[in-house]
């Protein structure tokens, strides 16, 4: 792949360099990550993404990673040399919407078997583990997956998600890659609960907990355990360090991420489902870089030799606010020496080798492609 990085942020000089991108020969698709800062509009972008002669896809999130650094303002356009097939499925807040046919028309035609998926999904959509299942209904685990949740930090839902279209708003966009990979998920969270029962919810909010208000039984859990105390501080300032752990069997729990309060309620980045069983999870900075070592680990695993790779690091932004400065650590940490890029993420898409495929929280996804940056 080639890439080209551009730190200002500007439209112009996005513009300028996607062009540049455009016009290498061996660039069969395009992949743009670019920062919320940077405030991109369908009015300053639109145009070139649909002029773009290639497929297009990616996502507008809180930050961006490229050359082993977070940014919190630029861009980041990728030409992969390998075929990509793209395709947007729209309306992903819909409660009418069969997601499960609208999966299968959207890849209607599109052979998964063998092939690397990339999706990117507007993190703010109330419907994305309805949408996540949907893909699993139709294609299971014919390719590896791997994206995550564009969007902004303010959490206000607004176009973020780059297609030949244009910019979208709550969808997802799907690319079908000829690209071999390997992906590993791990988190570092561990519980500080026993394990709480969710007893009412609506996709993303958690109402009640063991038949009590949600609000009431996570603060007076966190607060015994933290000494901090909800009227003191901004919620998410202490939830941030405190994320929900679902349940699964045989894989390691699911993280949800609780970002605001509406009434007693709990919203999260993602459903949590009624009647599942949640633990109130914490971490410190060292199990939170082995857990993203550990997911490095496993991708490398998985990729099985397949040659010279680039290092696809998509790791959730509420991470980075937990841990400060010491995210350099983790980007540290899991350097293997190729070139490594990716975004801090409303969420993380992947499967785990041949378990279930998940959106999780607070989690990172590691993916090692073979597309090694060129030139």
């Amino acid at each position: 792949m080639i890439v080209r990085i551009c730190e200002t942020g500007k439209a112009s000089s996005f513009i300028t360099k996607l062009k540049e991108v455009e016009k290498h020969p061996q660039v069969k698709a395009i992949m743009i990550l670019a920062c919320d800062a940077n405030g991109f509009t369908p009015e300053s972008v639109d145009q070139a993404l649909k002029d773009c002669p290639h497929p297009v896809m990616g996502g507008i999130f809180p930050q961006i990673i490229a050359n082993a650094e977070n940014m919190e303002k630029g861009t980041v356009i990728a030409g992969f040399f390998h075929d990509m097939k793209c395709s947007v499925v729209q309306g992903l807040s819909n409660n009418d919407l069969d997601l499960d046919d609208a999966v299968s028309e959207s890849l209607d035609g599109i052979d998964c078997v063998g092939k690397t998926m990339f999706v990117f999904v507007d993190g703010l959509s109330t419907r994305i583990s309805a949408f996540i299942e949907g893909m699993f209904n139709n294609i299971g685990l014919m390719p590896n997956y791997i994206g995550g949740g564009a969007g902004s930090l303010s959490f206000e839902q607004k176009p973020c998600l780059f297609s030949s279209e244009g910019l979208l708003m709550d969808a997802a966009i799907l690319g079908v890659s000829d690209v071999a990979s390997g992906i590993g998920v791990a988190h570092g969270w561990h519980p500080v609960s026993k394990a709480i029962k969710v007893t009412q919810s609506e996709k993303n909010k958690v109402i009640s907990l063991n038949w009590e208000p949600a609000l009431q039984v996570y603060s007076k859990t966190i607060e015994e355990h933290s000494g901090s105390s909800f009227a003191d501080q901004d919620f998410f300032d202490i939830a941030k360090a405190y994320p929900l752990g679902i349940v699964k069997l045989d894989t390691e729990m699911v993280v949800r991420d609780p970002i605001m309060t509406e009434d007693n309620s709990l919203v999260c980045v993602g459903e949590v489902p009624e009647g599942s069983f949640v633990y109130i999870l914490h971490g410190n900075m060292e199990s939170l870089i082995q857990g993203a070592v550990q997911a490095r680990d496993a991708a490398v695993a998985d990729y099985s030799n397949h040659g010279d790779s680039s290092f696809f690091f998509m790791d959730c932004i509420s991470r980075v606010l937990f841990m400060g400065q010491s995210f350099e650590n983790e980007l540290q940490a899991v350097s293997t020496g190729s070139f490594l890029f990716g975004a801090l993420t409303l969420g993380e898409i992947a499967n785990t080798g041949d378990s279930y495929l998940e959106f999780y929280n607070k989690t990172a996804v590691a993916g090692i492609l073979n597309d090694p940056l060129s030139g």
